[in-house]
């Protein structure tokens, strides 16, 4: 053969060959590239879940953050409230305590001035309002009994005296006249006078402002403080009468 012709079927045998390895490389190329490619999505994927978690973290956290926020400025206000309530309570406390202190002392003037009023006041029911005027003294020092309870109870024996003032009753009690002591039936006339009679009803008197003594009356008026004393315990209707009334002034 000649060689020439040898040459040409040695080249035409080396084109498969060549042709083969092409398209081996070509071949790596892709697979290489379709490799990366599908790394790069897989990558992709990977930081487009990781940033919707990040964006679903960063929505949770801004949505508490707002949330702490209106809740610690609730409390603030709660607690600027809570400052001045309690700056209020504190005020009114040194108040009260101010209070309490000046009441203290008004009720124990208010007091005295009650028990000169009942010993200089005509003498009647001397025992009932003694011993009440001694339980309220003693009400009114007893550090446990708070300030209102005093009040009332010192307005209550204010009422109490001031309602002898509008009413009338007969009792019996011992009394002096004159050195001579009697058994008598007493007539209270509110805080006007006070008369005696004798259980007989032979002898009267009354008891004298003046002189802060009881004293005897003439007979003539007998049968005034009888009658007096009947219409007080409602034996008879009322009715008119002139009684003494005594000297005001020595």
């Amino acid at each position: 053969m000649p060689v020439k012709m040898l040459l040409i079927v040695a080249c035409l045998a080396l084109v498969p060959a060549a042709a083969t390895a092409q398209e081996q490389n070509l071949k790596a190329t892709v697979d290489s590239t379709v490799a990366l490619h599908a790394q790069a999505q897989r990558q992709q994927d990977d930081w487009a879940t990781e940033r919707a978690e990040l964006a679903n973290r960063y929505r949770n956290l801004d949505a508490s953050l707002a949330f702490l926020t209106a809740k610690q400025t609730g409390t603030s206000q709660r607690l600027a409230a809570l400052k001045a309530r309690s700056a209020e309570l504190e005020r009114s406390i040194a108040e009260s305590a101010r209070l309490q202190a000046g009441l203290a002392d008004t009720l124990l003037v208010v007091m005295g001035r009650l028990e000169a009023a009942v010993a200089a006041d005509l003498p009647f029911l001397a025992q009932e309002r003694g011993a009440r005027l001694t339980a309220l003294k003693q009400e009114l020092v007893r550090p446990e009994v708070a300030g209102a309870e005093k009040l009332r109870r010192l307005l209550e024996a204010l009422v109490i005296e001031a309602e002898y003032g509008g009413s009338i009753e007969v009792y019996q009690e011992a009394i002096t006249v004159d050195g001579e002591a009697i058994h008598a039936d007493l007539l209270r006339v509110g805080r006007v006078s006070v008369f005696w009679r004798t259980a007989d009803g032979k002898r009267v008197g009354e008891f004298d402002r003046a002189s802060r003594s009881w004293v005897e009356l003439p007979g003539k008026y007998n049968r005034n403080i009888a009658v007096a004393m009947e219409m007080a315990a409602r034996m008879r209707p009322i009715q008119i009468i002139d009684l003494p009334l005594g000297r005001i002034q020595p």
